[in-house]
């Protein structure tokens, strides 16, 4: 196989990185995007040059105004998608905001109609199935310090 065969059936996923938020009371920050029709968590695409814990932090000043630490990796999911093609989504630890922090939220306006706080049995009725798994499995990883690898939502099934 050439240089420019093998290279041409080589993955180009687009990259996206986000982060997991929560409240006192232990409660998921979702966003409400103005250009979809589900609760979504704040992040976005990574942009050429920038890794996806930049994208992270640069995705959720934009769309919060607000710069918290961001933590440790929790989820890397592939996501294939017909439309956009191959994703590769990588979850982060926002970790607790403060309601010092909560107060200093100022929402992206041209993107975002609004934010809140959810319990995770909530999240079923307010966005897609594959992000409630990633979200779950994001919210168990943190819990079990670990890092999870997900298809599409749910973690692959086992081969061998």
């Amino acid at each position: 196989m050439s240089e420019n065969e093998h290279e041409a059936k080589m993955a180009r996923p687009r990259m996206a990185a986000g982060a997991l938020f929560f409240d006192d009371a232990g409660r998921v920050l979702l966003v409400e995007p103005s250009y979809k029709d589900y609760r979504d968590i704040p992040g976005g695409y990574v942009e050429e040059g920038e890794s996806p814990r930049q994208a992270c932090v640069r995705e959720v000043h934009e769309e919060l105004g607000i710069k918290p630490c961001i933590g440790r990796l929790l989820i890397v999911d592939w996501a294939p998608n017909p439309g956009e093609g191959d994703k590769v989504l990588y979850l982060f630890d926002g970790g607790h905001l403060s309601a010092e922090e909560r107060q200093q939220i100022v929402l992206q306006a041209d993107e975002l109609r609004g934010y809140a706080f959810h319990h995770i049995v909530e999240l079923a009725e307010l966005t897609i199935p594959r992000l409630v798994h990633r979200v779950a499995a994001g919210i168990q990883a943190r819990a079990d310090g670990r890092t999870a690898y997900l298809e599409h939502g749910p973690p692959p099934e086992k081969e061998g």
